[in-house]
């Protein structure tokens, strides 16, 4: 009866966690989100962000069973059932040479995974997690003159660009021990959502003008494909040397995009009315959308119950990523993050601070990004850094349970001032609860 209210229980959280997901608005506020598909998910669940998002050779953390989909071999080190579930929070400062500072917040459900093994050495995952975030709303304002070169006949000009929507990714996978030491694994995905994009151009100061926007709305959804190994290296029963690999596939997203050009004027208190004509309303044909392959390389580390230290290389060639057949103009993106994590004293009875997980690690990330810039003369690539820390609180255990609250900050910088372009420095915040439970079990009386 108890195998049966937990599955219940379980299956009632996931559609309540998927419901949110899919009520979820953008969590990015980023002009930098307005390129490819948006601002790219790292896909790291907090205990991993808050060791700088290492991930590719990290399974168990300080014994406890860990989902990292990110390297779906990590799933063969799953011995109980495991449920990590999490929300995100971030707090971005946008800044421009010439412009006031911006200001703006988000919050979301991040990630709702779950895990269960189905032999010794083998289990299998499945869960939701965001793809990527689009979230902009920016005014570029120019003075104009019209019909005369004289101040009295100069009018603004503004540009209003705005995003929102996000793709999400939808997973099952499964992750094998073999050999005792080699790990393999694979995920099968499932990325959908909607991509809205709107630009407007409004002469606000010049009666009776008609004012335009162009709106396009991309409906994206296809499968993708994820492939990891593991290797680990035992020095003794407690240390552990692991080197990691994982892919993403190149594979094809299917994508049909609507696209709407009207007219409007401004009332008197300058708010938009009501659209006074469409020019277009049309919706296109099918098309295709060619995700890059992405690669990461990791090492790590470890001596249960007392320390993790790690690295991640990864790289994505995001020059290949084309929409509708037409390439996207960005640059291969390479990663690099490191970090670790300490415990005092896994087992202490009497100091609880000791038995918690002090993380800290950092991130360098060589963007696809390849912005133009604001001031001509050539192009930008965008790069930030972050450093990260995070904590693992362990909760009192049941019979056969183990739980974690796992939090982590990002504080970072992306961007730059140079060339008339945007600096942004971002504080995200990542909490999730983590259960290790047995449910599966048969009891034998004598």
């Amino acid at each position: 009866m108890i195998k049966y209210t937990k599955l219940f229980i379980t299956f009632l959280l996931a559609v309540i966690a998927i419901g949110a997901k899919a009520q979820s608005t953008a969590s990015s506020s980023s002009p930098y989100s307005r390129y490819g598909l948006g601002d790219i998910s790292s896909g790291a669940l907090p205990q991993n962000i808050g060791m700088g998002g290492i991930a590719t050779a990290v399974n168990t953390i300080n014994q406890y069973n860990n989902i990292n989909q990110l390297n779906p071999a990590s799933y063969g080190s799953i011995n109980l059932t495991t449920i990590d579930v999490g929300i995100y929070s971030n707090v971005l400062f946008v800044s421009q040479t010439g412009q006031a500072s911006q200001t703006d917040a988000n919050f979301r459900l991040s990630h709702v995974a779950f895990a269960f093994p189905v032999t010794k050495h083998s289990a299998l995952s499945f869960g939701l997690l965001p793809y990527s975030q689009l979230g902009y709303n920016y005014k570029q304002t120019l003075q104009r003159g019209y019909g005369t070169s004289s101040p009295a006949d100069t009018n603004t000009t503004n540009y209003l660009y705005h995003g929102e929507g996000g793709l999400s990714k939808a997973y099952i996978g499964y992750g094998i021990k073999i050999l005792g030491h080699l790990s393999l694994g694979a995920n099968v995905s499932y990325i959908f959502g909607d991509l809205k994009q709107t630009s407007s151009t409004e002469i606000p100061n010049l009666y009776g003008t008609l004012n335009s926007t162009v709106e396009q709305d991309n409906a994206i959804g296809g499968l993708n494909y994820d492939f990891g190994a593991q290797y680990a290296i035992d020095f003794s029963l407690s240390k552990h040397l692991t080197l990691g690999f994982s892919t993403s596939a190149n594979s094809q997203l299917n994508s049909q995009s609507s696209y709407i050009v009207s007219q409007y004027t401004l009332n008197a208190s300058g708010v938009a009315n009501v659209a006074a004509d469409t020019l277009i309303n049309q919706k296109s044909a099918k098309t295709k959308i060619q995700l890059p392959q992405i690669i990461h390389y990791g090492i790590s580390y470890q001596e249960d119950g007392k320390f993790l230290v790690g690295a991640d290389y990864s790289t994505g060639n995001w020059s290949n990523l084309t929409i509708g057949g037409v390439n996207q103009g960005l640059l291969n993106s390479k990663t690099y993050n490191v970090g670790g994590q300490f415990t005092p004293n896994f087992n202490a009875i009497n100091s609880y601070w000791s038995t918690v997980d002090y993380r800290l690690g950092a991130i360098y990330d060589q963007s696809y990004l390849n912005v133009n810039n604001a001031t001509g003369g050539g192009t930008t690539n965008i790069k930030s850094y972050a450093l990260t820390v995070g904590l693992g609180l362990p909760l009192k255990p049941g019979f056969s349970s183990f739980y974690k609250i796992n939090v982590a900050a990002e504080l970072g910088q992306r961007g730059t001032l140079n060339n008339g372009l945007v600096k942004e420095n971002y504080v995200n915040i990542h909490l999730g609860f983590m259960i290790n439970d047995k449910w599966f079990s048969r009891f034998k009386f004598e």
